[in-house]
Formats: structure tokens, sequence, C-alpha cells
């Protein structure tokens, strides 16, 4: 018996969101928590499962709130170390009025790249189901030799490993630096949740099917997830395709971590039925939730805190 459900590695941090304008004109920000791979370890605590997470943070007013929340979302935060000699990272969110997205980062650095190889928690890993990772922690050193560790232990100990790359350019020295860290990933990952964007950017392919078709041509990952926002998502595996629509909000307000609402709910599935198990209408049911969740969360503002 495994300890835990699912644990996942990486950025952990607070996102500064657009909360319109002062009396005086002046923007404001509401602080919330976030970090893409805690957005969907919190979906899947909602849903009851078993949770933990490796990071680190900052040990300042935010570091300390942040592993706070954690705590109070049932994630097991033992794993969770805090910096004295680096700030945790900060994201400020600003949305259009469609509720997309613009970020501006203040890493540079950020306690969350500093996590090293000597710092993960091997004997975690080996207690979990799933290993859940994206790129943000491979955009630097000394977190990408830590990330590799980590990616390492969960495969030679049968963990399904988990990959949402969660593209963020601006993050990246270079692009090729990103194309590297994306092919990284999905040579080691079970499941892969990749973005309309994503896919067009890494493969070069306008056509989203022959986009699908180039993942799948060049690595052997069992369940791709591809999620198109407002024109809903699709699952491929065991040699068979779903599409479902989304369900859309008339009143969106941010659309921060739907994408890892969308994961959450998948993994859930994974977790209930394995991968070789899924049959078309598995699939269907997976995406129709997932695709709820992701709704939902959109009606609300930051993510960590905000799961349906």
């Amino acid at each position: 018996m495994k300890k835990f459900d699912v644990i996942a590695l990486g950025e952990l941090l607070i996102d500064f969101i657009n909360n319109g304008k002062s009396e005086q004109g002046n923007l404001t920000f509401e602080a919330s928590p976030g970090g893409a791979p805690c957005n969907v370890l919190s979906m899947l605590a909602k849903l009851g499962r078993k949770t933990a997470f490796i990071g680190k943070v900052g040990d300042d007013i935010f570091g300390r709130r942040l592993a706070g929340e954690l705590r109070a979302l049932s994630i097991n935060t033992d794993s969770l170390l805090l910096d004295k000699a680096t700030r945790t990272t900060l994201a400020f969110v600003e949305n259009d009025e469609t509720g997309d997205r613009s970020f501006s980062f203040y890493r540079n650095p950020g306690a969350d790249i500093m996590l090293s190889p000597d710092e993960v928690d091997e004997d975690a890993i080996k207690a979990a189901k799933i290993f859940h990772l994206g790129t943000l922690s491979m955009t630097h050193e000394p977190v990408l030799s830590a990330t590799k560790k980590a990616l390492s232990c969960a495969k030679e100990n049968g963990c399904v490993i988990s990959f949402d790359p969660n593209l963020r350019e601006m993050l990246w020295e270079s692009q090729d630096d990103a194309k590297a860290a994306f092919d990284y990933g999905m040579k080691y990952c079970d499941v892969l949740k990749i973005s309309d964007n994503e896919l067009v950017w890494f493969t070069g392919e306008e056509d989203y099917s022959k986009g699908i078709e180039v993942l799948q041509s060049r690595y052997n990952i069992p369940l791709i997830l591809f999620s198109m926002g407002r024109d809903g998502s699709r699952a491929y595996c065991n040699g068979k395709s779903v599409e479902i629509p989304a369900f859309v909000q008339k009143n969106t307000v941010d659309t921060t971590g739907a994408g890892d609402t969308f994961m959450g709910s998948c993994l859930h599935f994974v977790l209930e039925y394995g991968i070789e198990n899924m049959t078309e209408d598995t699939l269907s049911e997976m995406l129709q939730f997932a695709n709820a969740a992701a709704s939902i969360v959109t009606t609300r503002k930051g993510a960590l805190r905000a799961m349906p």
C-alpha cells in the first residue's frame, strides 16, 4: 500500500491577481496562493485523495503562509522546505475582459528554483502512486537537477508519471531550452496534459490532430489529455480518442488554475480505473467531469483555494 495517491514537485508561489482599482485609481492586486503542481494537488485533495508536495518557499511572510495553506488543504508538507536566504516567488497576473491572463514573474531567483538534488525526499516519492511535475522546475539550476533526480526515483519505483509542461515562455532563456524540457518530460511520462497553444508551439502543427500524431510518433505516452479552452478537451488512450465540449461560463472572471483543475480531475480517474482499463465511456466521463470542474473554477478568483 502506498501512503500517497499523488506527490508533486515544483513551484509554490503567490499569484497577485488584478482586482480592479482603488478609489485613487491605482491598480489593486489580491494575493492568492498558487503554483500549478499544488493547484493540481488541491483539486485531488478536494476529491478525497492523499497528496504531498516537494518544493521550496522563502522563510518569509508569503512562504510561511503558503505552507499553512497547504496544511489547511490536507496536502502533506513534510517535504516542503523554507529557505532563509531566498524569497518566495511572486507572479503578478492581469486578466483581460475574457478572463485570459498575462504574467509578470518575480523570480531572480525565487526560492522554488533553489531546491537542490540532495533536498529531494526520495522516501516520499517511493510512497506515492503518481508523481506529477511540470517544466517550471526545469528552468534553472539547482532545481533542474533536483527534478531529474526525483523523476528517475519515481520511474525506478513504479510511480505513474504525470506531466503538464505548463509553458511560461518568459521564464526561459531560450525556446530551445524550453523545448528540451518538454521533450525530457514526454520521454518519461505515462500521462501528458498539453494545451492547444503548447501543442502548436512544440510541434509546429496548426492542425491539432496532426500535432497529436507528431507526439504519438515520437513518444510512447499511454494517455494524452489535450485541452482546448472554450473548445473543450480530448483524450487519447489505448488506441481510442474522445472529445467532449467545454461548459462555457457566462460568469468567468479568472482562468487561472483551469488547466490544473482539469488535470487533477483526470488524475482522480486514473487512480480510480488505471490507464490500461480506460474505455471510451470512462474517457468520456472523465473529460465531462474535468471540463465541468475547470468551468466552475473560472468563476472564482485564484486557484489553490478556489477548487470546486
